[in-house]
């Protein structure tokens, strides 16, 4: 089984790997830097006028008013520019970056598809929807707040520290010497931020699988009265996650102070000693006063740094959860133009010597040597763990066998175009998923080109139009969230109608008629019979009659075939079945 926590990088190179997966970021950047660059020398434009109007406007008896005027209209235009600058260059970055982040987002979920049942399971489903939803969205707080910043303040940084020196580099020295000692010291906290911006995605993941489960979950949460449990779960989720922001903030708390007082030691020194150089000629009253202003575009940036970091690593951080999933490879590999397109007929299945085990677990399937010809009907039967559900995971490639081959019409499933293999095997689970929309919606999740006609023909040959004209609104019935507006037989003969919709050629169902009312098992017997007519049909057997019906049961017991045949041959044979048979004739007289 795959890991979901991927690669362990620095967080320079995690971002570099983000980037390459988001072309539509880097795309026009040039300009975007340009325009940087423009909002940029635009600030130190006042700065160079305050001097010049200090030391040559006001440098006579009388003030050189044109000078002035020229230095003053200079600045309202050098402002200007700056600011259309600063929009035009928002603007794209705010596209670009949702742009990226749109396909990193898509990227996610679509890999999230890839990954093997198994993968999936290694996390909690709410955990997993967070990396592609809440995490992406710290990047987006972060590339379109924090990355904004960082280009000009760099750039700010880079003209201050040029203009400093040139205008005295006493003072100059004098600022970097106050800063250079925090600046050492801060990749420290960054490597804490980081380890501690970690914590804080994986919590916020914690946290929102404990509230997707318990909403999920209210009706089952209800009725067994557990209200309280579930409360001091959440509880523990949130108070975990409001620790690990609480350790975050603590670490940028120690930081943000740091830069307060480092600035004022700065802006102190160079007023001591800018007031000792003038007094000694050494710098001008203009230069002076223009070094200050030069202080404060120098500081800013570093004052802001603390919240930027702060974004920053909970940005890194979850790009390193989203990265997680991303650099995950599917175990379960389509192998695409290169695979095996099956045509379309009778399909044939074979399991040639399989085995299989979960993750640190003991087989589940061993030695499984089985072939199912076209068009048979097959009763998979046997005990709860026996292996029926892991064998009909095998065949719908859910899985791949750790051992051996499961082979459709003499190709191996590995090799099969999951395009070919999904439009040849369906399979109708033991409770079929709805989706929030009407039944003619999730009918045709079958085969979304079915048209209304193709529908009514469908429920019309499943026998199922009296069921449906006993619904409010027909087929624009709302089914609710995860069919909940449906009983549990009302959605499995839904799930049957879009299984014969999509006309497959091999049927795998997994029944679920328990706690089904008599008029709906009916209905369920017909459409069953409808659905498997003229084709390999496969049931995970929970009833007698879908054995008694079958061409041949399949005896599992401990991961193996222990017996097989007709079930008038099986029934009379000591051994696992007769058992299974007894059991099920005593529960239908009870």
């Amino acid at each position: 089984m795959s890991s979901l926590h991927g690669v362990d990088r620095s967080g320079l190179a995690t971002v570099r790997h983000g980037l390459s997966l988001t072309p539509e970021f880097r795309r026009g950047l040039a300009g975007t830097l340009a325009l940087a660059v423009l909002a940029t020398v635009g600030k130190v434009v006042v700065p160079i006028a305050v001097q010049q109007t200090i030391d040559r406007g006001l440098k006579g008896s009388v003030p050189d008013l044109p000078y002035i005027r020229a230095a003053v209209l200079l600045c309202a235009a050098a402002v200007i520019l700056t600011a259309l600058s600063s929009y035009l260059m928002n603007v794209r970055l705010y596209r670009a970056t949702e742009a990226s982040l749109a396909t990193l987002r898509v990227r996610g979920f679509r890999h999230v598809h890839d990954l093997s049942v198994l993968t999936q399971n290694s996390e909690r489903r709410g955990a997993l929807v967070s990396r592609v939803t809440g995490d992406v969205d710290q990047i987006s707080t972060f590339m379109q707040s924090g990355g904004l910043f960082i280009i000009i303040a760099m750039g700010q940084l880079l003209v201050a520290t040029v203009l400093m020196f040139v205008y005295s580099w006493q003072l100059a020295l004098t600022v970097w010497a106050c800063f250079l000692p925090l600046m050492v010291v801060m990749p420290r906290f960054q490597r804490w931020l980081s380890g501690a911006y970690t914590q804080v995605r994986e919590r916020a993941g914690d946290m929102l699988a404990a509230v997707s489960e318990s909403v999920v979950g209210a009706a089952v949460i209800r009725a067994h009265g557990s209200e309280a449990r579930t409360a001091e779960r959440l509880d523990v989720a949130i108070d975990a996650n409001k620790a690990a922001q609480a350790r975050a903030q603590r670490i940028v708390s120690t930081v943000f102070p740091l830069t307060e007082i480092v600035a004022a030691v700065a802006l102190a020194a160079v007023v001591l000693l800018g007031v000792r150089l003038g007094v000694a000629g050494e710098i001008t009253p203009g230069r002076l006063v223009a070094f200050l202003f030069l202080i404060t575009l120098f500081v800013s940036p570093l004052q802001i740094a603390t919240e930027v970091l702060n974004e920053a690593q909970n940005a890194i951080a979850g790009w390193r959860r989203v990265l997680g999933v991303l650099d995950t490879p599917p175990d379960v590999a389509d192998p695409g133009h290169e695979g095996v397109e099956l045509p379309r007929g009778p399909i044939s299945v074979s399991f040639e010597e399989v085995g299989f085990s979960y993750p640190g677990g003991a087989p589940v399937l061993s030695e499984v040597t089985v072939h199912i010809p076209p068009r048979s009907r097959i009763a998979v039967v046997g005990e709860t763990g026996s292996g029926k559900t892991t064998f009909a995971k095998l065949l719908t490639r859910l899985m791949d066998p750790i051992t051996g081959r499961v082979t459709v019409d003499g190709a191996d499933l590995r090799e099969v175009r999951f395009s070919s293999l999904r439009e040849r095997i369906v399979m109708v689970p033991q409770d079929g998923f709805l989706f929030d929309g009407t039944l003619e919606e999730n009918i045709r999740f079958g085969r979304p080109s079915a048209s209304e006609a193709e529908i009514l023909l469908a429920l019309t040959e499943l026998g199922l139009t009296d069921w449906l004209d006993g619904l409010p609104a027909g087929l624009a019935t709302g089914v609710g969230q995860r069919g909940e507006s449906l009983s549990a037989g009302e959605r499995q003969l839904v799930a049957l109608v879009r299984a014969y919709l999509a006309d497959p050629d091999l049927l795998l169902l997994d029944e679920a008629t328990s706690a089904v009312d008599p008029a709906t098992e009916v209905r369920l017997a017909r459409a069953l019979e409808g659905v498997t007519r003229g084709r390999t049909a496969i049931s995970i057997a929970h009833r007698l009659s879908t054995a008694e019906a079958a061409d041949e049961v399949l005896v599992f017991d401990r991961g193996r075939i222990v017996q097989r045949g007709p079930h008038a041959d099986l029934v009379g044979e000591p051994g696992v079945y007769a058992d299974l048979h007894a059991s099920w004739v005593s529960a239908a007289r009870s």
